[in-house]
């Protein structure tokens, strides 16, 4: 027995005296969950919308919320941007960005070969990451801003998560491509974002749009926009995490 827990409902349960020593949480919710007298040492929590909360993150009764934040902008130069709200705001985001990746890009091409398809933990690999970002560019610009019939690159990936039971998966490949295929597909979706804000005005970025997984819950072209913007900055968090252990593990 793994003691793997696949899903069920523990919503106010009472943990009294237990040992969760090792235990592992993956996209479980843990919201209003309290903890008291604990022993956290080594706790590593990944919360991509920790920010996005009303109640934030208390430690000892602190919010640490804002400081995660100012920590995560300080690592990654040009996070910040990621709400710019004006067209010219939102081009200086978009190209802080590409340099960013451009950056980690030239950093795995240096590793050793099959650094691309390493797993950390069960995690997409960086190449899978990079479909998933193709992924998203093709649901938040190509489906909801552009309307797109059918928007979706055969190479992008997937997730397990929320709006993926809503996707034709009969589009997407079955094979594992190389990551020479994966690199010429996501330069075609960053190209993409680029000339679509060079020519975005203020109007544009008003139009109602319909949530391309929730057509009931109203969005507009910038907040379709900002989507993009959240996925590319988390991912590339967690595509830096990964390496940094790669490399570690390697003795680099």
């Amino acid at each position: 027995m793994d003691g793997t827990t696949q899903s069920g409902d523990l919503s106010g349960t009472s943990f009294v005296g237990a040992s969760l020593r090792g235990a592992r949480f993956v996209e479980s919710d843990l919201t209003d969950v309290v903890m008291r007298g604990v022993e956290v040492r080594g706790l590593d929590i990944d919360a991509p919308w920790l920010a996005n909360g009303d109640a934030g993150l208390l430690v000892n009764g602190v919010d640490v919320t804002p400081f995660v934040e100012a920590e995560l902008d300080r690592r990654f130069p040009g996070r910040s941007q990621r709400y710019a709200r004006d067209p010219d705001e939102l081009r200086a985001a978009w190209a802080a960005l590409e340099r960013t990746w451009a950056a980690t890009l030239e950093r795995v091409a240096a590793m050793p070969d099959g650094t691309t398809d390493v797993q950390v933990d069960g995690e997409w690999s960086f190449a899978q990451t990079l479909r998933h970002l193709v992924l998203a560019t093709d649901v938040w610009l190509r489906r909801a801003v552009l309307g797109v019939e059918q928007p979706f690159h055969p190479l992008g990936q997937a997730d397990a998560g929320a709006g993926s039971t809503d996707l034709d998966l009969s589009v997407f490949t079955t094979r594992t491509p190389s990551y020479a295929e994966v690199l010429e597909a996501r330069a075609d979706r960053v190209a993409m974002v680029r000339d679509h804000l060079a020519g975005v005005t203020a109007d544009d970025l008003a139009v109602p749009r319909a949530n391309p997984w929730s057509p009931e819950h109203p969005e507009t072209t910038l907040s379709c926009l900002h989507t993009i913007l959240e996925e590319e900055w988390e991912h590339h968090r967690f595509a830096v995490r990964d390496l940094d252990r790669i490399e570690a593990a390697s003795g680099a």
